[in-house]
């Protein structure tokens, strides 16, 4: 369950578009993720899909007319709006578009959505030539202009059978967005994170190479998590099969020297490293210009080292988080890490059980000693509370640096 969406309240604005069956799949993800999600329809989606499919994901009342009941405690759409942590339209149309650029009520998301002060996210869904009429660009600028989140539209396939701009972004898009609005001002806000994931790749001709088994998981779970908690993430990322995280930079690198070099800039300007890539330790010394043939003799693979990537950044004032995947000796190992890499902190787990795994179990270490051992949990989960004590240690150095003459 993810922490920045657990028990907050989110309306959905749902206008009509054939998009709207993706809607449904976003609220079943909202509300597993422990959300309470409000759904107010208007009267072309109904033509789409009715009140009582989403009324049964969210098991709460659906609205779809500006003309419901008060009583002493609930203001209808005034209730609705003002009670939202966030509002999202998605679909948006072109005609919905129009109505929250130029301040029209009259039908229930539109109302809504005029009172509602929570941040405003909206999802574009229509055909091309709409898309791109000078009308629609005019009305989406007034919108960004008052601070609504546009999210998309994607180019593809629409529902005209034409391929074009207008496509309502994926879901993952607009979830992600989602949840880093809601944590824009967590403890992490103002924060720049470069966080490294994957294993890196170290060829031995132009189709072998050596690497590892590591899944990405855990550092993607650190870049989202890091995201949610406020901060600008940037995600440096060796090959893995995992999709791209939305909603915050990601470069691919192939290599260790790929990825110091990507790490050396990034850090720049950045406030905290957080390096769980399994870097490769070796690579061959020398790496054939075309495929080794089967039929060749038997060859010894010269390897030499890669660059220690964390010993090397030494930028003045950044947070640097390491990892210690160990099987064997993990706190002595790990501590001695955290001593020759001169890291604010280690974060050390069995690698056997990690690697590969969409859970784990981590002890973390600082030159204190043993700050916290977290059981077995999923990656999603330990990247969370791996945050928290990023955010710890630099609340703790701001308040020093403070007390310093």
């Amino acid at each position: 369950m993810v922490r920045v969406l657990r028990d907050r309240r989110i309306v959905l604005g749902v206008t009509g578009s054939i998009a709207v069956y993706k809607a449904l799949d976003f609220v079943r993800q909202l509300t597993q993720a422990g959300a309470q999600v409000d759904v107010v329809m208007t009267e072309e989606a109904q033509a789409f899909v009715t009140a009582l499919t989403f009324q049964t994901l969210t098991r709460r009342p659906v609205h779809t007319t500006a003309f419901e009941a008060w009583d002493a405690e609930q203001a209808g759409h005034v209730t609705l709006g003002a009670n939202a942590d966030i509002m999202i339209i998605a679909p948006a149309t072109a005609q919905s578009i129009a109505r929250l650029a130029h301040g029209f009520a009259d039908d229930a998301v539109s109302l809504t959505a005029l009172a509602c002060p929570a941040p405003l996210i909206v999802a574009p869904a229509m055909d091309h030539y709409m898309y791109w009429h000078p009308a629609m660009q005019a009305n989406l600028e007034i919108l960004k202009s008052r601070g609504v989140i546009l999210v998309g539209p994607d180019h593809g396939p629409l529902a005209s059978g034409m391929v074009g701009d207008g496509r309502m972004a994926s879901i993952d898009e607009i979830l992600a967005v989602t949840r880093k609005t809601l944590g824009r001002t967590g403890p992490l806000a103002g924060r720049r994170v470069v966080v490294t994931a994957g294993p890196t790749r170290e060829f031995i001709d132009p189709i072998r190479f050596l690497t590892n088994a590591s899944s990405g998981r855990m550092g993607y779970a650190l870049a989202e998590a890091a995201r949610d908690a406020g901060a600008d993430v940037l995600l440096i990322t060796g090959p893995t099969a995992l999709p791209d995280p939305k909603a915050l930079d990601v470069v691919h690198v192939t290599t260790a020297q790929e990825m110091y070099g990507a790490v050396k800039h990034a850090v720049q300007a950045a406030d905290v490293l957080i390096m769980a890539a399994a870097v490769s330790d070796y690579r061959p010394r020398h790496v054939a210009r075309e495929k080794i043939k089967k039929e060749a003799p038997i060859q010894v693979l010269e390897l030499e080292r890669t660059v220690d990537i964390l010993r090397e950044i030494n930028q003045p004032g950044l947070l640097k988080i390491g990892f210690a995947a160990e099987t064997e000796q993990l706190i002595s190992y790990a501590q001695e890490k955290l001593h020759a890499k001169n890291l604010d902190m280690i974060v050390a787990n069995d690698a056997r059980e990690a690697m590969g795994s969409e859970f784990s179990s981590v002890v973390l270490i600082t030159a204190e000693g043993i700050i916290d051992r977290i059981e077995r949990q999923s990656k999603v989960a330990l990247a969370e509370a791996i945050i928290d004590h990023v955010a710890a240690m630099l609340r703790t150095r701001v308040a020093t640096d403070e007390r310093t003459p």
